[in-house]
């Protein structure tokens, strides 16, 4: 069994594989909607390497952190655009 770590995603507590990319994490947990592009497209992983930057979310309040970059750890305040 894996071990797992608790974020705050969008103020709820979640579990999420410790370890495992952000990006991975969050489309395991259904969240499909990362950000909204300027003309108002809902936008999420795309390349899954840091490439495209469609992952763009906000982490512990620095907005723009590329979640397939991201390993998950306890204790993550992240933000989405996906309520």
């Amino acid at each position: 069994m894996s071990e797992t770590v608790r974020i705050l995603l969008n103020g709820a507590e979640r579990e999420v594989p410790a370890g495992a990319s952000l990006a991975a994490a969050l489309l395991g947990l259904g969240v499909t909607r990362f950000r909204t592009s300027v003309l108002g497209e809902p936008r999420g992983p795309l390349c899954g390497m840091g490439v495209c930057q469609e992952c763009r979310v906000t982490v512990d309040g620095r907005a723009g952190v590329r979640a397939c970059l991201l390993p998950c750890r306890e204790g993550l305040h992240v933000e989405t655009d996906q309520p």
